[in-house]
């Protein structure tokens, strides 16, 4: 069985650069792929437009089963087939997401985000998450700064995205043992480094995922 390394932290916390970085280095020694929620397959990038839109308000349930329904896909259409083969899959966001966006942010509940979750992914949770963790204003900032294409989530206002790192920083206090913390708020390269040597350490002695 390979090995599932999620992503984790808020808007502007840098995932995608940080993933592309670490997929670079890593697949010189392995065997690696870099996937992202919501998306990766067809099903899911169709849903991904739907929940990203700006302007295509939803009810915070809907929000939350939408995610589910295209983690669901996503997982057993490209994740788990290549964990059984061995292969390091590095995905940007899972599970920890809907609970920090939707259960913490959008006020669903944890207990109630995570039952939605169990059903979609059974058992399957990842052996390690690397969470980002940036304050939300700094994030916004880089967004403006970089002229990135906005997406519905970006637009909420900035109390929303300090419940979300309220929510990532309760799970990174329950969880210590899978979730471990870089700070976001450094060069590209630095923040790269900090994750490269928690992988490489997780990779070469395992890790206790309770």
């Amino acid at each position: 069985m390979g090995h599932f390394i999620t992503f984790e932290g808020p808007e502007g916390s840098g995932k995608t650069t940080v993933i592309s970085k670490v997929h670079e280095q890593l697949a010189k020694t392995y065997d690696t792929m870099a996937t992202r929620e919501p998306g990766g397959i067809a099903i899911s990038e169709s849903i991904r437009k739907i929940l990203l839109a700006e302007g295509n308000d939803m009810d915070p349930r809907t929000e939350a089963l939408l995610f589910a329904a295209a983690r669901r896909q996503h997982l057993i259409e490209k994740v788990l087939p290549a964990l059984e083969t061995g292969r390091v899959v590095l995905c940007d966001r899972f599970v920890d997401s809907s609970i920090a966006y939707q259960g913490f942010a959008r006020g669903i509940g944890t207990e109630e985000v995570m039952n939605i979750n169990r059903f979609a992914i059974e058992d399957h949770m990842p052996d390690l998450t690397i969470y980002l963790k940036l304050d939300p204003a700094v994030g916004l900032h880089r967004i403006e700064s970089n002229k990135r294409d906005h997406n519905r989530l970006d637009t909420e206002k900035i109390s929303f995205h300090k419940d979300v790192v309220l929510g990532y920083n309760e799970l990174s206090e329950n969880y210590p043992n899978r979730i471990k913390i870089v700070d976001a708020d450094q060069s590209p390269e630095k923040v790269t480094r900090d994750v490269m040597k928690i992988i490489n350490q997780y990779l070469e002695q395992g890790v206790d995922h309770s």
